[in-house]
């Protein structure tokens, strides 16, 4: 017990800087602004749920998964770059690049911030690399507590906006917008390094 305590907060506070809910709070706001309560608390649990799956998928199975469907990392890393790329972009210019119409709206906020804002290739990554030191069940359980957090965090995202007011926030969403496509690109030229490494 003992040691499985602190490898437990090891993990949960690698897996929380690594998903950095804070960082989504006002692209998350931003994304389901005129949504009712009911409506953005779902927004929240679908974020969670998506990130989370994707996150307990790859501790269970690793790198399994992309060995199956013939993928790398590097390759996943491009292509969440790229998607993660057009959402700064997006949410930089205060521009709209697609919409999407009844059930695929309600939860394309959800989706977006599940990955590859939350659980994008960085923390897949941290995923395998807390599973191979720390074992499963420790990893599991800061997946668990960190994925709370989240939620947590994203179900007060409006009462959080409303303390910074609306111009703080969407001064906020403007420069967080630049820096996600700034770490969109980071993670693409890493992607495509990795990538000619193995070649």
């Amino acid at each position: 017990m003992q040691d499985i305590l602190p490898g437990i907060l090891y993990c949960f506070a690698a897996l929380f800087i690594i998903l950095d809910p804070l960082l989504s709070v006002p692209i998350f706001s931003t994304m389901t602004r005129g949504q009712t309560p009911a409506e953005i608390h779902r927004q929240a649990f679908i974020a969670v749920a998506v990130a989370g799956g994707l996150m307990y998928l790859f501790l269970v199975f690793n790198t399994t998964i992309f060995s199956i469907l013939g993928l790398t990392l590097p390759a996943f890393q491009i292509a969440g770059g790229m998607i993660l790329f057009l959402l700064g972009l997006q949410e930089a210019l205060g521009i709209e690049l697609g919409r999407t119409k009844g059930h695929a709206a309600a939860s394309a906020a959800g989706v977006v911030i599940g990955t590859p804002i939350l659980c994008g290739p960085g923390t897949i990554t941290t995923v395998m690399l807390l599973s191979k030191d720390y074992g499963m069940l420790i990893t599991f359980s800061a997946i668990t507590l960190s994925l709370l957090a989240t939620w947590l965090i994203l179900y007060y995202a409006q009462t959080i906006q409303r303390i910074l007011g609306d111009v703080v926030t969407d001064i906020m969403g403007k420069v967080l917008g630049m820096l996600v496509a700034a770490i969109a690109v980071k993670i693409i030229a890493s992607g495509i390094l990795a990538y000619i490494a193995t070649i």
